[in-house]
């Protein structure tokens, strides 16, 4: 009868299994030294984006060279590219690094001829969020193509890896408080091309960011998440305390470990 009583955990046993294989992918193929001792837990603050400007074109700019400085990719060759000149097919480059892969102890070595273009959604401009989370989105997607290590669930599943890889690298509170946008109000305020593509639900990718920020235990995860994602934020924190008590995998384990070093 006291079962009635027992918290709800967030998502199922299958879905967090399959994003806590997600997330240890993550950690075996990106540089799990530089997201223990370097990685912050990005926040929609003045803290993080300082920046002042006038015109859309210096906002994309501020964005993307902040999201490349927290990624850990500012010895990458990418460049931002204005929407009108992108191409409609985006190819990668292969390109060598020493020293690691992000960070800026790392030295390139093998360069492409023309760096590798990011562009971005101008309807985003007014929704930094969305622009965010997209822009580390795309970053994401080009350190796995760069890196070679296909997701679990193999080339089908490259949507759900971005997302994952970019919660990884910080982002997490942006990708949650974008995974959803709601549809009404008035059309004079409701823009649909805005909108980021999320490939995690709000479940999903709140439960993988407090994972995240199981490790990094000072980021305060939840303090800038929409209100509705707050109590989801718990969940997940009470669900991954019990996962990870009950359950520990080595790999984890030994994460922990470096953690608390």
């Amino acid at each position: 009868m006291l079962s009635i009583f027992k918290s709800k955990p967030l998502l199922e046993d299958a879905e967090s299994q399959s994003i806590m294989e997600l997330f240890l992918w993550a950690v075996e193929h990106f540089d799990s030294e530089y997201f223990l001792q370097h990685t912050q837990i990005v926040q929609p603050t003045e803290q993080f984006f300082p920046d002042r400007v006038s015109s859309v074109e210096e906002m994309a700019g501020s964005v993307f060279q902040r999201v490349k400085e927290y990624a850990g990719l500012t010895k990458w060759p990418i460049q931002l590219t204005p929407p009108q000149f992108m191409q409609l097919q985006q190819t990668f480059p292969h390109f060598s690094f020493a020293h690691g892969i992000r960070g800026e102890s790392i030295e390139l070595i093998q360069a492409p001829l023309q760096p590798v273009s990011v562009s971005y959604n101008p309807n985003q401009i007014n929704q930094p969020q969305d622009l965010v989370a997209s822009m580390a989105g795309s970053m994401a997607l080009m350190l796995i193509h760069q890196v070679g290590k296909l997701p679990p669930g193999g080339q089908q599943n490259l949507a759900v890896a971005a997302d994952v890889l970019a919660i990884f690298m910080g982002f997490g509170t942006m990708l949650c408080n974008t995974a959803y946008h709601f549809r009404g109000g008035c059309g004079s305020c409701y823009n649909p091309y805005a909108n980021r593509q999320a490939a995690l639900s709000e479940q999903e990718s709140v439960f993988l960011h407090a994972l995240v920020c199981h490790f990094k235990p000072t980021s305060q995860g939840g303090k800038h998440l929409k209100p509705h994602l707050k109590s989801m934020y718990k969940q997940a924190e009470k669900q991954l305390k019990q996962i990870l008590q009950t359950t520990p995998d080595p790999l984890l384990l030994a994460l922990e470990d470096r953690s608390r070093a």
